[in-house]
C-alpha cells in the first residue's frame, strides 16, 4: 500500500466502551422487548438488538450509553425495526410449498416471565412508599382500610399514594415499551 493512501486507524476504544455500556445497561431489557414484539422469536430479537446497537453506535458522538435517557430512544429504534421487518415480510409474495413450522412460537410462559421482569424493573423506579402501597393493595390484596392500618396512615393517603404510584408505574412501563390498557 502506498504511503500516500495510508490513513491512521481510528481508535476503536471509545466505540468499544460505548457498545459495552449500551449492552450492559440496556441490552437484556431491549432483547426481551424485541422478543416479546416478535412473538418469542429470540433469534430475530438478537438481530434487531444488534441493528439497534449499530444505529446507536453510529450516533455515539451525540449519545451517552451510560444514562437511562438513551433507553426510550433505543426502545423506539427497536420498535421501528420490528415494524419495518414485519412490513418487509408482508410485502414479499407468499412462497409455495410446505410451511416451515419449526420457527413457530410455542406457549412456554416466556411472555409472562418477560412481562413480570419488565414490571419488576419498572417497580424499582418507584419511590419506596409507592412500591409499598402497591404491594399491599395489589400484590397482597389488602383493602384500602387494611393497608392504612398496616402503614399507619389515613385511608385517603393510601388512595392518593395508590393513584400516583399506578400513574408512575404506567409511565415506567410505557417508557419500556410495554403498553398498558
Amino acid at each position: 500500500m502506498p504511503a500516500s493512501t495510508h490513513r491512521p486507524a481510528r481508535s476503536t476504544e471509545p466505540d468499544e466502551e460505548f457498545l459495552r455500556a449500551l449492552y450492559a445497561l440496556h441490552g437484556s431489557v431491549l432483547l426481551r422487548f424485541a422478543a416479546r414484539m416478535l412473538g418469542g422469536d429470540w433469534h430475530r430479537a438478537e438481530d434487531v438488538l444488534q441493528e439497534a446497537a449499530l444505529r446507536a453506535w453510529q450516533h455515539s458522538a451525540k449519545l451517552d450509553a451510560t444514562t437511562d435517557g438513551l433507553r426510550p430512544w433505543l426502545f423506539h429504534v427497536v420498535r421501528n425495526l420490528v415494524i419495518d421487518g414485519y412490513r418487509e415480510r408482508r410485502a414479499r409474495p407468499t412462497e409455495d410449498g410446505e410451511p416451515d413450522i419449526s420457527h413457530l412460537p410455542v406457549a412456554d410462559g416466556v411472555d409472562h416471565a418477560l412481562t413480570t421482569q419488565v414490571v419488576v424493573d419498572a417497580m424499582r423506579d418507584l419511590a419506596p412508599f409507592q412500591r409499598e402501597v402497591l404491594l399491599y393493595v395489589y400484590y397482597l390484596g389488602h383493602s384500602v382500610n387494611q393497608t392504612a392500618r398496616v402503614l399507619g396512615v389515613p385511608p385517603g393517603t393510601v388512595k392518593s399514594r395508590t393513584h400516583y404510584a399506578m400513574r408512575a408505574l404506567r409511565d415506567g412501563l410505557s417508557s419500556r415499551g410495554l403498553s398498558t390498557v
